[in-house]
């Protein structure tokens, strides 16, 4: 099948679901960055809309930049900043041995926290497909054990509060 072959609809769901993965990343990146450099949500989020997102086609790089779903983007981060205490206490009860929160690497924590925040807050998005998105966002990231972690993490952060899921 080729893409003209594709169904009616079909295109502008898969385009919606790439918008929500890349806003996913970018979620965590913006978290990243608020993490390091003590900035508040507005102003990342800013940065992201007005300076990340502006690159154009021939900017000298060939890789085609699926925008995000802004309004996802802005729950996500927003989500995290203002329900913090709340997941990092669920994260916390969720990790093995001698972890806390504040001993995760900073971006380790930020892929965490967004998807606890979806875990918990979003239940309209199955948590399997949850854990998944996440798992795909920390292999962007890390090529060690790190995205065993995020699953394990997640997996069980779900199975408690998504229970009759699985």
């Amino acid at each position: 099948m080729t893409v003209n072959d594709t169904p009616a609809g079909t295109e502008k769901k898969v385009s919606a679901l790439k918008k929500r993965s890349a806003a996913r990343l970018s979620a965590v990146q913006a978290l990243y960055e608020m993490d390091v450099s003590h900035a508040g949500a507005d102003p990342v989020l800013r940065e992201f809309m007005q300076r990340r997102w502006s690159i154009g086609v021939g900017d000298g790089d060939d890789t085609l930049l699926v925008e995000p779903d802004q309004t996802f983007l802005i729950e996500l981060v927003r989500g995290v900043t203002e329900r913090l205490g709340e997941l990092d206490k669920i994260l916390g009860s969720s990790l093995r041995g001698e972890w806390t929160v504040e001993r995760l690497e900073v971006l380790l924590r930020a892929v965490l926290r967004a998807g606890t925040l979806e875990l918990v807050g979003r239940p309209d998005i199955p948590a399997k497909v949850v854990i998944s998105e996440y798992l795909e966002v920390s292999h962007a990231f890390f090529s060690g054990s790190e995205p065993s972690l995020v699953n394990g993490v997640l997996d069980r952060i779900a199975h408690v509060v998504r229970g009759d899921e699985f």
